[in-house]
């Protein structure tokens, strides 16, 4: 399905990343990738599991630093000329923003939040906008956290808000080229970022038993997911939140 595409993931922090599982089924659908990580700190993890898949290579990109982003799109235009597909894994909140009323957000928390969750979307797709292909596919992930109150997620549900309303606004803007801009709604799953919510484990268990599907959400869905939208199979399809949660958004009760 994506043999002779290549992409870039932006978000890979170790084997249990989202961005990680996508990467994986691109590469398993023939994809060539360049994968992102963050900083030093992620280098020598992200560079053993990119080594595994059969075409792809690592390189540093805080989203936070335009300078470092526009590096990347230099790096890729010199490599491949031009990119078929994006994955933007990227979401951040302090610690202490995750606990207590969302009501005590701080100022800057709010600006940390909203900077790296929502305004990194944003700065990425921008940036690689010359070297985009005609036909190109961009994705973000987001959580039900956005339209429903999570306890504990607070600012991160508002961040979610705004980077799904990013997503209609930007697909707009590039659909004259025929590019796509999509955001997965994943169901809770194990990673780094989701484990510093507090009563993350609970919330799965909760998930589990109520879901339609009487059970976790499975990272490799979301995955093919992505190859769906990154494939010609999803080339009628932009603006969109795609739910892959088990069924769990359903629920009114």
């Amino acid at each position: 399905m994506l043999t002779g595409k290549k992409g870039v993931i932006f978000g890979v922090a170790n084997q249990h990343s989202l961005a990680w599982k996508i990467a994986q089924r691109c590469a398993a659908h023939g994809a060539s990738l360049a994968i992102a990580y963050q900083n030093d700190r992620f280098e020598e993890k992200v560079n053993a599991l990119a080594s595994e898949l059969p075409d792809a290579f690592t390189i540093q990109c805080d989203l936070n630093n335009d300078a470092e982003i526009q590096q990347v799109v230099d790096t890729l235009g010199t490599r491949w000329g031009q990119v078929d597909f994006m994955a933007h894994c990227v979401a951040y909140a302090l610690r202490e923003e995750l606990v207590g009323r969302y009501l005590d957000t701080s100022r800057e928390g709010f600006k940390i939040a909203l900077e790296t969750s929502v305004y990194t979307f944003v700065a990425a797709t921008r940036a690689l906008e010359p070297i985009l292909s005609d036909g190109a596919s961009v994705l973000t992930l987001t959580y039900l956290g956005s339209e429903r109150v999570v306890p504990g997620y607070n600012v991160m549900g508002v961040a979610k808000a705004a980077l799904e309303a990013s997503v209609p606004y930007i697909a707009y803007e590039l659909g004259e080229r025929q590019i796509r801009v999509n955001a997965i709604s994943s169901g809770p799953v194990s990673t780094l970022a989701a484990r510093g919510i507090r009563g993350f484990t609970s919330m799965m268990e909760y998930v589990r038993h109520h879901a339609p599907f009487k059970r976790d959400t499975d990272p490799n869905e979301v995955g093919d997911t992505a190859v769906f939208l990154f494939s010609e199979m999803g080339r009628g399809v932009t603006g969109e939140v795609i739910y892959v949660d088990a069924g769990y958004h359903i629920l009114g009760m």
